[in-house]
């Protein structure tokens, strides 16, 4: 028996491991043959999925496993959008967000309902359903938005919120319509359509926040933690659709319950994204293909004719949408292309609304023939809908989005500011390594990418078992970091003296920021505090941050940041308050200082130049700060600003932190950080150190966040 009698070839394919085999093929190819000819491989996979499915070749049958994978990446693309939204920009422009989402409906709207009325003679009810097809939006082009490194620009963000808005107000139109058709609408209907919707809004946002919260601080398996993340979605996606919603909203949801608890830079969060992007998006693209028959347009009139009305009303109405929005909110010009390129496609809740639409079958004729609320006309019509409106929104999102990365970049590096940035992780502990990179990638600047050390000092009688320790750390750390797509630097360093060994380092790699960490089961000892103050802390153009964590930093949900009297007078006090801000965003936690009311002021000012969500609260003594610390709630973490005897803010008190912080906080995360204090390298290691202009300090943390 051959090979091919072995494998039954006859079209459509049916054995699994060849249709498996030639998907992967597809994803593969794609992207390799088309980025050269400047096409975007997402077209490239609609394409792909027109020409091998049953309305081209019928090389593959759109059966049940290709529409459950495909649908796994639709509610991926919006879980992602949900997921990677920056909760500080979208509570700042959620105005905006509703601004836009009412242009991107209303436009679309009107030219529908124009055109099927008057040009298509549909009835009222056909119409308005025909309408809202047009105001939905899928945001096909998120992935390739992301991958650009742009997610958190504005006019995406607005883009993203608005999209939410839209898809939920087409979705309600579309339940009404459906009711009204069927005489179901009255009180009980409006009633139940609002309590079932607020019930499910209420039960994502609040419910799994708590769930997943715990979940991370109980379970620290990498794979089922990603496990967790796919449950979560299509729960969501269920709940969704028993509160009378399509299941892409619920979704989107659960992308922002979990939003705060998936920091950007982890590694669950590299393993999302990575897993989205190689196999379920690509599926759905390829799926969304197969709807595709050419021929229908060959063969009616009149498809072509509503396939024209509802192009010209979707792309038409979204481009005028995106005009007046950036008109209205002032953004540039390629921010406004860029949201027509994110919202001109039209493809999940848009096929979902023809499809019911088409299902729903008002009368016959005399024939027998089925007189549906929407006809075949328009589902034709839809299709070529799907496919030019996304490859308008590829070709668009990818030029205006490379131009607006671009301009970035070129913003990052066009002020006088040049920042090195290099972080020395100094590991000793098996228990804190992993803790210890984690803070480290969430220190760091968003550009840092291969600045990263962790060291281990090795005695110099170079015992055997200590080197294979060292080996062991170092291997950790690496290991951790690449879960996170960050390359991480190993160094052993031989010496008779740990500190010595550390302080050589930190000036041969030109060190910005030394980590050290704190072991659950010894915490403050004395001899840790001897290391720190006559060892460490003379080093002095350096952040030392010495850090403790009970509990993964993702389920932190507030930090309580204390600064001392005169803190801002340190030469490197707003070096430092960067990897507070840098926490914040990529974490998405409330910051909430105490400080004194002339530091809150400088704080306040930065704050409007930096998105985080910030919290200010006078501190009018340090032991009321003290105080606060003691208190701290679950999931509550500390960050102390410290400093050493002699500088502008030390308090005599400061050495007593130790004893609160064994005492009180053994079961909390805490971070102190040591800013570095004045010398001759200082000027030449950073541009960021005490300056009198509080807000050129505050330009200088945008441009790097930047």
């Amino acid at each position: 028996m051959n090979l091919l009698s072995i494998h039954n070839l006859s079209l459509p394919i049916e054995d699994p491991v060849l249709k498996f085999l030639l998907v992967l093929i597809i994803i593969l190819a794609a992207p390799l043959l088309l980025n050269k000819i400047k096409v975007p491989h997402l077209l490239g996979l609609i394409i792909a999925g027109a020409v091998i499915g049953p309305n081209g070749f019928n090389v593959l049958a759109r059966d049940s496993s290709i529409v459950v994978t495909g649908t796994t990446g639709l509610l991926y693309i919006m879980f992602l959008a949900g997921l990677e939204i920056d909760m500080g920009d979208f509570k700042k422009n959620k105005w905006k967000s509703l601004g836009y989402g009412g242009y991107a409906f209303v436009f679309p709207f009107i030219l529908g309902f124009l055109g099927s009325y008057y040009l298509l003679n549909f009835s009222v009810l056909t119409s308005v359903l025909f309408a809202s097809l047009f105001s939905s939006q899928t945001l096909i082009t998120y992935p390739l938005i992301s991958k650009l490194g742009i997610a958190k620009n504005q006019a995406v963000n607005i883009t993203v919120g608005g999209t939410m808005i839209t898809d939920i107000a087409t979705l309600l139109v579309l339940a009404v319509v459906v009711g009204m058709v069927q005489g179901d609408v009255g009180l009980s209907f409006w009633v139940r359509l609002s309590v079932s919707f607020i019930v499910f809004g209420l039960i994502v946002l609040i419910i799994f926040p708590l769930i997943g919260r715990w979940f991370f601080k109980k379970i620290n398996d990498k794979i089922s933690q990603y496990i967790f993340v796919l449950v979560m979605i299509y729960l969501a996606a269920l709940l969704a659709e028993l509160a009378g919603v399509e299941a892409i909203i619920g979704a989107f949801f659960a992308g922002l319950a979990l939003n705060r608890l998936i920091p950007h830079t982890s590694a669950l969060m590299n393993r999302v994204d990575f897993v989205g992007n190689a196999i379920f998006i690509p599926f759905f693209l390829i799926s969304v293909g197969m709807l595709i028959d050419f021929k229908v347009f060959f063969n009616s009139f009149e498809t072509l004719k509503v396939a024209m009305i509802m192009l010209v009303a979707s792309i038409g109405g979204k481009y005028i949408s995106a005009v007046i929005t950036r008109k209205t909110f002032g953004f540039t010009k390629e921010e406004g292309k860029l949201i027509f390129g994110l919202s001109s496609a039209s493809a999940a809740a848009t096929l979902a609304t023809v499809l019911v639409g088409y299902n729903i079958i008002l009368s016959e004729t005399e024939t027998g023939e089925p007189i549906r609320l929407l006809n075949e006309h328009v589902l034709n019509g839809s299709i070529l809908l799907i496919l030019i409106s996304c490859t308008i929104s590829s070709f668009i999102s990818m030029a205006s989005g490379q131009k607006i990365a671009e301009q970035d970049n070129e913003d990052a590096v066009s002020g006088n500011t040049h920042e090195e940035e290099n972080i020395l992780l100094a590991v000793n502990y098996e228990a804190t390594v992993e803790r210890m990179v984690n803070l480290g990638i969430l220190i760091k600047a968003h550009s840092n990418t291969e600045n990263i050390f962790a060291l281990n000092v090795i005695n110099e009688d170079k015992n055997e078992s200590s080197v294979k320790n060292a080996e062991k750390l170092l291997h950790t750390a690496a290991d951790a970091a690449a879960a996170a797509d960050v390359k991480i630097h190993s160094l052993k360093r031989y010496d008779n003296d740990v500190i010595n060994g550390v302080n050589n380092v930190i000036k041969e790699q030109n060190i910005t920021d030394l980590m050290i960490a704190v072991s659950d089961d010894k915490g403050f000892s004395p001899s840790f505090v001897y290391n720190l103050y006559n060892g460490y802390l003379q080093n002095e153009d350096v952040n030392v941050l010495v850090y403790h964590a009970s509990q993964p930093w993702s389920t932190v949900k507030k930090y309580a940041v204390m600064i001392p009297e005169n803190a801002h007078l340190e030469a490197g006090f707003f070096h430092a308050l960067l990897r507070v801000w840098n926490i914040a965003r990529n974490s998405g936690a409330t910051l909430v200082f105490y400080a004194s009311e002339k530091i809150l002021d400088i704080l306040q000012r930065i704050t409007k130049k930096a998105n985080v969500e910030a919290e200010f609260i006078i501190m009018n003594a340090w032991k009321d700060g003290e105080e606060t610390a003691a208190q701290l709630k679950d999931d509550e973490a500390l960050i102390l600003f410290m400093a050493k005897r002699g500088m502008p803010s030390y308090i005599p008190r400061m050495r007593l932190i130790p004893e609160l912080l064994n005492r009180s906080l053994g079961d909390k995360n805490y971070l102190l950080i040591f800013p570095y204090s004045e010398s001759e390298n200082s000027a030449e290691k950073r541009s960021v150190g005490n300056h009198d202009d509080f807000m050129e300090i505050g330009n200088v943390i945008k441009k790097i966040f930047k």
